[in-house]
Parts: structure tokens; sequence; C-alpha cells
């Protein structure tokens, strides 16, 4: 049971194209955003929708494989574990950030 301790996995729409970081020699940080939707009834009985948008972190040889062929718009899977962290920005405001440190990923559909 330890492994599915921190264990979330999700499908959805990249919002944008990745965003690609270096450091080192040769490594990469790949982050990126997808959206996931729910859908409901409202008490008019009229179909509503609910999106959420999700930050993936994706590290090393995944990260090459993201800028390679990842693209906004298109739907991957994604598997990997919720994490939150805690900065402070330019302005001395401290902001919280809740990422999915993505350990696999699965590329569904390409765009259209």
């Amino acid at each position: 049971m330890s492994a599915i301790r921190n264990q979330v996995q999700l499908i959805g729409n990249l919002g944008k194209k990745p965003e690609i970081k270096s450091f080192g020699e040769d490594k990469k940080l790949a982050t990126f955003s997808i959206a996931t939707s729910d859908y409901y009834y409202d008490n008019k009985g009229e179909k509503k929708e609910q999106t959420q948008w999700h930050n993936v972190v994706v590290f090393g040889k995944q990260a090459e494989t993201v800028e390679k062929y990842l693209d906004k718009g298109m739907q991957v899977a994604v598997s990997g574990k919720i994490t939150y962290r805690q900065y402070e920005d330019k302005d001395g405001i401290k902001r919280n950030v809740t990422e999915i440190i993505a350990s696999d990923f699965l590329l569904l559909a390409k765009k259209n």
C-alpha cells in the first residue's frame, strides 16, 4: 500500500506549450499545465462544466520528450505525486504552489 500513498493520475488537455528550462550540462525541467473538466447539473437542470487546472513538472529525459512532442491543446495522461511548496515573490509576498511531479505521461490525442 505504500506505493499509493501519494499518487495522482490525470487525463487532461495542455493549456499552452510546455516551458523548458535547462540547467547544468544536460539536465532539463519541463513545466506545463493541463485542464480537467467535470460536468454536473444545477438546480435548474442545466448542464454545467467545471474546469480545474493542474501544474505538472517533468525532469530529465522525460522533459526532453515533453519538449519534443507536447504542444498546446494535446490530450495527455499524467501519473505522479502531488507536492506543495512555498516561495517568496519579487514583492516579498509568500506564494503557495501545488504541483504534480510526473513520473510517467502518455500522449493520448494530438492537437487538431
